[in-house]
């Protein structure tokens, strides 16, 4: 009979690329990998997965093997959260992602409060701008900022947040400051690449007049790293479109100054995405949303 730790095995497989990944991720060897699927596979007396093949492609007894698995296994952490939560307790597992550098500075430090809150919780935290929306099952909680086109999930707002566009104080005295977004084609622009956006189009909306206008900007620097690219605008190396809640500080102290303060860019608000309705959400996830709620209102960037 299939136990609930071949059904987790499974998973673990089908979610990642090669067996040799899937046993980097369970610690073990491949050898003891491709020994523990054929034990599987001879209990069954089917195959689960295609061979040959260089990557992991489940046959179709395996895809259903895995989506009725996921399905149990939820079954039966709902029925252990169940019983927890009549005792009280926050306890299980928490599994959150969240973009690197918000991550670091905000969500990592909440969760390690909310794990001193509750020492019966364990908690994993993955950091990613470049979020893998077809094992967004494997998180409880998805914290992302940013244009969103996966539209399955829930989604809380936890914080508004505009983009700025900035530069250092020694750049502009050396290239001047543009007046309007057109401008900005004749300064040097550093571009974020994050979230599969088209990074090198700007857009911008004048406050008064409503009236938009865009740019295709050529970038002298890019990075896929935020802290990267602030790093670069602050030596004044050019100009960037970063968040708010990542350059207000530095504005503050006036390592940056933002630029074109008469236009508005798109919204990147932080949000939370979730797969499961209010009702539906466990005792740890919803005093996670709430503790995150909590210390982001107000805003502690401003």
């Amino acid at each position: 009979m299939i136990t609930t730790e071949d059904l987790k095995f499974i998973a673990t497989i089908a979610n990642h690329r090669t067996l040799a990944d899937a046993a980097r991720a369970l610690n073990i060897t491949p050898p003891s990998v491709t020994l523990r699927l054929q034990h599987i596979e001879r209990k069954l007396s089917i195959q689960l997965i295609q061979r040959p093949s260089r990557v992991v492609s489940l046959t179709e007894e395996g895809q259903i093997l895995l989506e009725r698995g996921l399905s149990i296994l939820r079954e039966l952490d709902e029925l252990q959260e169940q019983l927890d939560e009549r005792k009280e307790l926050v306890c299980g597992k928490l599994r959150v992602l969240a973009p690197l550098g918000f991550g670091n500075d905000y969500v990592a430090p909440m969760l390690g409060e909310y794990k001193r809150q509750h020492p019966q919780l364990d908690i994993e935290l993955e950091l990613s701008d470049n979020p893998i929306w077809s094992s967004h099952h494997k998180w409880d909680i998805i914290i992302y900022i940013g244009a969103l086109n996966d539209s399955s999930l829930k989604m809380i707002t936890l914080a508004t947040n505009q983009r700025f566009i900035c530069a250092s104080p020694t750049y502009i005295q050396a290239m001047g400051c543009p007046e309007t977004p057109q401008a900005l084609v004749n300064h040097q622009c550093i571009a974020l690449r994050e979230n599969n956006e088209d990074v090198t189009l700007w857009q911008f909306t004048h406050v008064e007049d409503g009236k938009h206008e865009v740019i295709r900007i050529n970038p002298a620097l890019a990075s896929n790293e935020g802290r990267v690219i602030k790093d670069w605008a602050m030596a004044g190396l050019g100009v960037i479109m970063r968040s708010e809640w990542d350059v207000q500080p530095q504005i503050n102290n006036g390592e940056l100054v933002r630029l074109l303060p008469n236009y508005s860019l798109p919204n990147a608000n932080i949000v939370a995405l979730l797969s499961s309705p209010e009702k539906e959400r466990s005792a740890r996830i919803s005093g996670f949303i709430s503790l995150l709620k909590q210390r982001l209102a107000p805003v502690p960037w401003k």
